[in-house]
């Protein structure tokens, strides 16, 4: 559907049905994002927010909530979307098939960026950072922050639409040392596209123009977030999209203005510039904690007339950043594996907050005249998917042989386990990257930044029978008991809190001595928490729990476990100590005087009747 704007995306969804207005007033401090959790939480429609405490500009959120309706609102471009993707992936296609392309093609060739002369509708008003509504998510929040901008970047040294950058960073707009209405905070890794753009212009010793462009058309918030093929423009693949041209001009002192957006804050980082930014619930399920981030001195803040402020919550998955990622997987489908030789899927696990843990199947070709009986060519694999792209922020990855499993589930989180641990042998297929960089989110680590990756490799024929019920002459001693089985194969404990490493790491240790003569066969994972009951009482939370608190070179042990020539293994099972850590961030807890104000909503007469 070609929107102009997202005005016209919000009455399209109204007119459909998957739309409502809140009339009432509701506070951007915690009260919205509460609102949004509780509609999100039942698959509700897209929210408009009519009267926001403190702010004239009206809101909308979970535009994306479901992937039927962000299907719905772009059901006229997606087919031919999948296919510009697959002629990135192969131009060979066209050639092989040039009439399934012609569509296509005419839709690619009307995606070019646009440039409009000056007068454009973004520029009916300006305003201040302070005017705009103020969100703040959760309660130790460092302040409001924009959860769905577009942050648009050039390369200094090769300016100009085509090779800039769009990206969804976060914004901070108040609290914390900012000067209100004069300078708000970015927060993004240095990896990233604007990332490099800044380097360059440090390098230079000049500032970086940024433009912050927030609504416009839905594809446009899409294509910040889209792991797009090198050399792919987000504005081509925003127009392509959305059918309708990105248009663009520069303003008076040189910054991109989106046209069709409905603010766009312009302003410029110099070089190493920074101020604290955050805490901020982040996608993982904690906060990220307070850090210096870059400084955006603030020029001005544009918006059309009758403009619609756009957000998203974010927090522990699922959110609607999960039905983002469950559109780009309907978009990109096979991209990720084209570019890996041998890959044939690839996922990373929702549940376990995106970057912590990865499930991977692969190819094992390598000895083609005997049965395979060993990770080979899938640990070519995995090196290469922890060395692409976002792929590289894991912590886990989890690797099989489609040989083994033609019809394995890459989703399927139990049975992906399952497969994994009966044919795994955890004396040879542990295999550790220590001393490395994680998710800058991720607080799991000895540092920012820093951590570790371990992949577990399991190809071959089935080697075992996995354990469905704990036997009853299988005792865990103290202090480590009170045993919970998610899955089959693994068993969840709960003990004491944890203190420090070395304590804890000996404490271990005598424990794994102790239950070392125990016949654990049908268990291959052990994991230590604060509460075995809340981790195993669901898949969601034992993925959850394991592989966002724990740093694999510190906290993976193992029962009869060895180093043989700088390789660790065990003979029993490994342990994963997922326990809290004093240097973890605090978990996201909701607010509950808000979330009983939010039941007035669902009330009878209220505007969430019958959806809440």
């Amino acid at each position: 559907m070609g929107y102009n704007s997202l005005a016209a995306c919000v009455a399209d969804l109204e007119q459909h049905g998957h739309l409502v207005r809140i009339r009432e007033e509701v506070d951007p401090h915690l009260e919205m994002a509460a609102i949004h959790m509780r509609v999100f939480d039942v698959a509700g429609p897209a929210l408009f927010f009519e009267n926001i405490k403190g702010s004239t500009f009206p809101a909308v959120s979970n535009l994306f909530g479901t992937l039927e309706r962000s299907k719905f609102m772009f059901r006229d471009t997606l087919d031919h979307i999948k296919k510009l993707v697959d002629v990135k992936m192969d131009p060979s296609s066209v050639l092989k098939s040039p009439f399934n392309y012609v569509g296509s093609s005419m839709v690619a060739f009307g995606a070019l960026p646009w440039k409009k002369k000056r007068g454009a509708s973004i520029l009916y008003g300006q305003t201040q950072i302070s005017a705009l509504p103020q969100i703040v998510n959760w309660p130790m929040d460092g302040g409001a922050f924009v959860t769905m901008p577009q942050v648009y970047t050039e390369d200094i040294s090769r300016p100009g639409i085509m090779r800039a950058n769009l990206g969804m960073y976060r914004i901070q707009l108040s609290g914390n040392e900012y000067v209100e209405d004069k300078e708000v905070g970015l927060h993004y890794q240095l990896h990233r596209g604007i990332g490099v753009h800044q380097t360059k212009a440090n390098q230079l010793g000049v500032p970086l123009k940024v433009s912050i462009f927030v609504g416009g058309p839905p594809s446009h918030a899409l294509s910040a977030v889209m792991p797009l093929p090198e050399g792919l423009s987000e504005m081509i693949f925003a127009g392509a999209l959305g059918n309708r041209r990105f248009r663009y001009f520069y303003d008076e002192e040189g910054f991109c203005i989106s046209a069709d957006a409905d603010f766009v804050i312009t302003g410029t980082v110099y070089p190493d510039e920074t101020k604290p930014e955050g805490p901020f619930g982040d996608h993982i399920g904690y906060y990220s904690l307070t850090h210096p981030f870059p400084l955006m001195k603030v020029h001005k803040v544009y918006h059309r007339r009758n403009p619609i402020w756009s957000f998203t919550v974010v927090g522990r998955p699922p959110q609607e950043d999960t039905s983002f990622g469950a559109l780009i997987h309907e978009i990109t489908g096979n991209a990720i594996p084209q570019q890996i030789s041998g890959l044939h899927a690839v996922h990373a696990v929702d549940a376990a907050g995106v970057h912590p843990l990865l499930f991977a199947i692969g190819s094992e070709r390598y000895t083609p005249y005997q049965e395979v009986n060993r990770p080979q060519e899938v640990l070519t694999i995995a090196n290469q998917i922890l060395g692409t792209n976002q792929l590289s922020l894991a912590k886990y990855l989890f690797i099989t042989a489609r040989n083994d499993n033609p019809q394995l589930d890459i989703h399927d989180i139990s049975r992906f386990f399952i497969h994994v641990f009966e044919r795994i042998d955890l004396s040879r297929d542990l295999h550790f990257l220590t001393n490395t960089t994680i998710d800058t989110l991720d607080y799991s680590g000895d540092g920012l930044n820093a951590g570790s990756k371990v992949t577990f490799a399991a190809v071959g024929n089935k080697k075992r029978e996995l354990l469905k019920e704990i036997p009853t002459a299988l005792d865990f001693p103290r202090p480590f008991n009170q045993a919970k089985m998610p899955l089959p194969g693994v068993v969840v404990v709960d003990g004491r809190p944890f203190t420090t490493y070395t304590d804890e790491g000996n404490v271990i240790d005598a424990w794994c001595k102790e239950v070392q003569s125990k016949d654990w066969a049908g268990i291959q994972l052990i994991v230590l928490a604060d509460d075995a009951g809340f981790t195993a009482d669901t898949v969601n939370n034992f993925v959850w729990v394991t592989f966002t608190r724990s740093n694999p070179a510190y906290d993976i042990y193992g029962i009869d476990s060895f180093t043989s020539f700088k390789h660790w293994g065990c003979k029993g099972p490994v342990i994963i100590d997922a326990r809290s850590k004093p240097h973890h961030a605090p978990d996201l807890i909701k607010d509950e005087t808000v979330e009983r104000k939010v039941d007035r909503l669902g009330a009878k007469g209220g505007s969430l009747y019958g959806i809440i």
